[in-house]
């Protein structure tokens, strides 16, 4: 290999050709409201104390998510976050978010106590 060309990546043994990331990605299923079971509950695991509401159990795109924790947030009246398909929104607001779940068409039910 001469110095004047750029160097390339070379591959001993490469079992799948192309790099097709694309289609190793995993899907996501993407779910109407009606057909999730969501769980609402308060968490204050690995927080330092401070309690947050942990929706899971989605099942669609990290857009809708995004979409749904920027209302959560605003009818709340508090912070939150989207992280590990899962909506954690600041404070204990179980009933609240619960509601509006219902409204929205999503099958929620509240755990813990």
């Amino acid at each position: 290999m001469s110095s004047s060309q750029p160097s390339q990546q070379r591959f001993v043994y490469r079992e799948f050709g192309d790099d097709n990331s694309a289609a190793t990605e995993r899907a996501t299923p993407e779910l109407p409201p009606q057909q999730q079971n969501l769980k609402v509950q308060a968490s204050r695991k690995g927080r330092k104390g401070k309690t947050v509401t942990v929706i899971s159990g989605f099942q669609t795109k990290p857009e809708v998510l995004a979409g749904l924790v920027k209302q959560l947030k605003t009818q709340c009246g508090s912070g939150g976050t989207v992280k590990d398909n899962e909506i954690e929104i600041q404070g204990d607001h179980k009933q609240k978010i619960w509601e509006i779940l219902t409204k929205l068409g999503y099958k929620a039910k509240i755990s813990g106590g």
